[in-house]
């Protein structure tokens, strides 16, 4: 299982965060699409790194065009050698409507042909293939030499998607090089609805499971002290029972007899109590948390990790600082398969 780190968002430093992460010894960094962009901490890290893998976990596909992000990723790949993840997640229709003011159908269907659109775009890119792409939502049949970048050795990116339901999970299996799971799950979710899923879409493609490389950013409750131990379990605790409020994520609470508490996580997160973030917090008992987070201490997340995980994910990501000595992962960096 390789380790790979979650890069701070909106750090100027972030090229020296990246070297440094490099000589830690993890595997890759990942940038999310919060509050920042999700591409310019990579082009900023690509120049002091030379083997970390580089890659969004995610950028939000149905915010932009496959022109627009078929030309980044192109770059990105060239930039890092060879070492650029494009990572794709679909947000929800409220975001992708009122957020980014951008249309919104259902999404299986759309982010099939988006993938589909940006591999026709590089293929004209790469290997001179006519751009003759038409489909139900991107119609891409334009491109002349001008607009052409030069093709590169390295050829076009592998594509992940992130995925939470089944219908999602098969299409990755489908058509994607890799699937991002979502941190909101467990072991059993995992091994009892996601991987069958994605093995599906799989048998679907005609391929086999190591064609697609399952990533999982997890949640870990760890600390040195018993202070820092309660710090990080709140803080889980905090991201369970948001996602956990949310009817997308209620699979996994129903999996494992937990509905009673989605609905009660629900009724408070729609409601107008001030204090309803932190009633949220509390409902979520040691239980829920250690079915979701590895709970472990600094020296035994390592094991617990792989105890958890081994065998269903191919690797872990891990949110990290900038600080070498109050790296938390570092033994479980140091046991990785890197």
């Amino acid at each position: 299982m390789l380790i790979d780190a979650l890069l701070p968002a909106g750090r100027d430093d972030v090229a020296e965060v990246a070297r440094d992460l490099e000589q830690r010894g993890y595997a890759g960094a990942w940038t999310s699409e919060t509050a920042h962009d999700p591409f310019l901490p990579l082009a900023l890290a690509a120049r002091t790194t030379r083997d970390l893998q580089l890659g969004t976990a995610i950028a939000v596909a149905f915010a932009r065009s496959p022109m627009t992000v078929a030309g980044t990723a192109h770059d990105l790949q060239r930039l890092t050698r060879g070492r650029f993840v494009l990572g794709l997640g679909t947000q929800v229709r409220a975001h992708v409507e009122r957020r980014f003011s951008m249309p919104w159908s259902a999404p299986v269907p759309r982010m099939r042909e988006y993938v589909g659109a940006l591999r026709a775009v590089w293929a004209a890119w790469q290997d001179g293939v006519p751009l003759r792409f038409r489909g139900e939502h991107y119609r891409h049949t334009l491109m002349t030499p001008v607009f052409s970048p030069e093709p590169h050795e390295w050829g076009a990116p592998p594509v992940h998607l992130a995925a939470v339901g089944p219908a999602m999970t098969r299409l990755a299996g489908e058509v994607a090089d890799g699937l991002l799971v979502h941190a909101f799950t467990t072991a059993r979710y995992l091994a009892e609805r996601t991987l069958p899923a994605l093995e599906e879409g799989l048998a679907t493609g005609g391929r086999l499971r190591g064609d697609v490389v399952v990533s999982l950013p997890g949640f870990v409750v760890t600390g040195r002290t018993e202070a820092e131990r309660a710090q990080a379990a709140d803080t889980v605790r905090e991201r369970i029972a948001f996602y956990g409020s949310t009817p997308a994520y209620r699979p996994v609470l129903d999996l494992h007899g937990w509905g009673r508490l989605a609905d009660e996580l629900h009724a408070l997160s729609v409601g107008r109590d001030p204090g309803r973030w932190a009633a949220m917090r509390d409902l979520v008992d040691d239980e829920v948390l250690e079915a979701v987070a590895v709970v472990a201490a600094p020296e035994d997340v390592g094991t617990a990790v792989r105890h958890r995980f081994g065998g269903l994910v191919d690797r872990f990501g891990v949110p990290v600082g900038a600080d070498p000595d109050r790296d938390p992962w570092a033994a479980l960096v140091a046991t990785s398969g890197r």
